[in-house]
């Protein structure tokens, strides 16, 4: 069967040739040819010059996205079957894969699609018609391939409950893929123990980008006094409290996070050293001020302020009010270590909005490191790279203008 025909209009097309994965629906001049949503479709520019081959989807402002960039290639079984190996051999060069991201939807060239590991769980993200289509291929190949790596799955969990699905016209789905088993997951990250809920805790239950930045802060954290804010469920404070802190005082405004946190304290027999509180960080900050408390080390990782273009004026205000804080209550010479994980405030503006709210602290920063997300996140150069380089990570000596 002869795929249908997408040709851009003559001013369209510069993004794809940059490296780009999506056509968006406003870049497309006409349609040849028969096609179902979620099927593929050859797109070319004005000129009938091939850019290569794509699923698309008419219920979606991403009309199309890339599978390949080859003329001639042909999506089948042994296609993605590559495709899924060549993201397993990258993580097992670049990460500890006991936990880790296994695909990273459009960096790792399988658009639409997460699939994290949680030890020997698998939990699976599918945000894009077309992409859905190959999803239980990709699991099987997944499993496959992880097997003969000595790492068995004992079950595969969907989290494609997120409200974008619907923006494709799709329906919300969670639940089991194969047979049920307790979604309750014990793993271990730099030497540190948590239950992730894979079932109902945030995303797919458990923000595996930091793991590097959370490695980060050991140095700094030997004897010293930690603030930890927006803690979720922990993993910062008890890195800390593993390197040897003094006390740590974890601060979210979720209860069940909370909760969480103090179990995941509890099991790496912390529980007296990394305490929790239940709190507002935004109301909490200028109490701890007023209260003239002081820390060594302060941790800020907000969730995404910023979820869109129209918000990013807002989100700014808040990164630059709570980092403002917190440099308040760092003392001469410790360390500040913030973070944005919203690809809308860029690491320009982020880095801007910390200078700021320096200057109105009244405090001088120094550069320790700049980080980003970890390894099994990669990051795809292109045009679209917004999308893949999201999370910002600072962390600063605070000293005090003298």
């Amino acid at each position: 069967m002869t795929m249908a025909k997408v040709i851009l209009k003559k001013e369209e097309g510069r993004t794809l040739r940059a490296g780009g994965a999506w056509v968006f629906d406003n870049e497309i001049d006409r349609i040849e040819g028969d096609f179902d949503n979620g099927g593929l479709v050859k797109v070319h520019a004005f000129n009938d010059f091939c850019l290569g081959t794509g699923f698309i989807n008419t219920k979606s402002k991403i009309r199309i996205r890339m599978m390949s960039r080859s003329p001639d290639r042909e999506i089948d079984a042994s296609f993605i079957r590559q495709r899924v190996r060549d993201c397993v051999l990258y993580r097992k060069s670049t990460i500890d894969m006991s936990s880790c991201r296994l695909i990273f939807g459009e960096a790792d060239f399988l658009p639409g699609l997460v699939v994290d590991k949680f030890a020997d769980v698998l939990v699976v993200e599918s945000l894009a018609l077309g992409i859905d289509r190959f999803k239980l291929q990709i699991i099987e190949d997944l499993k496959e391939l992880l097997a003969a790596e000595g790492m068995p799955v004992r079950g595969v969990y969907e989290r494609s409950d997120a409200r974008v699905r619907e923006l494709e016209g799709m329906e919300r789905s969670k639940g089991f893929i194969g047979e049920p088993f307790d979604t309750k997951v014990l793993i271990t990250e730099n030497g540190v123990k948590y239950y992730v809920d894979v079932e109902e805790g945030q995303k797919t239950g458990f923000f595996l980008d930091q793991k590097m930045n959370r490695a980060a802060i050991h140095p700094l954290c030997k004897g010293a006094r930690v603030l930890d804010c927006f803690t979720h469920t922990g993993s910062f404070a008890l890195n800390a409290g593993l390197a040897g802190a003094q006390s740590v005082l974890g601060v979210d405004a979720s209860d069940l996070a909370i909760a969480q946190a103090k179990e995941n304290a509890e099991l790496n027999g912390l529980q007296d050293i990394v305490t929790f509180s239940c709190e507002d960080v935004f109301e909490l900050l200028p109490k701890l001020e007023s209260q003239g408390e002081r820390y060594d080390v302060v941790i800020l990782d907000p969730p995404a302020f910023a979820k869109s273009r129209d918000s990013v004026k807002n989100a700014k205000k808040g990164y630059k009010e709570i980092n403002l804080r917190a440099l308040k209550l760092i003392k001469d010479g410790g360390y500040l270590a913030t973070c944005s994980c919203s690809h809308f405030m860029t690491p320009e503006l982020f880095t801007e909005t910390i200078a700021s709210a320096a200057r109105d602290a009244h405090k001088r920063i120094r550069q320790v490191e700049y980080r980003t997300q970890a390894a099994d996140h990669p990051i795809l150069w292109s045009k679209q790279d917004a999308e893949s380089y999201y999370l910002k990570f600072y962390i600063l000596q605070v000293c005090a203008e003298k």
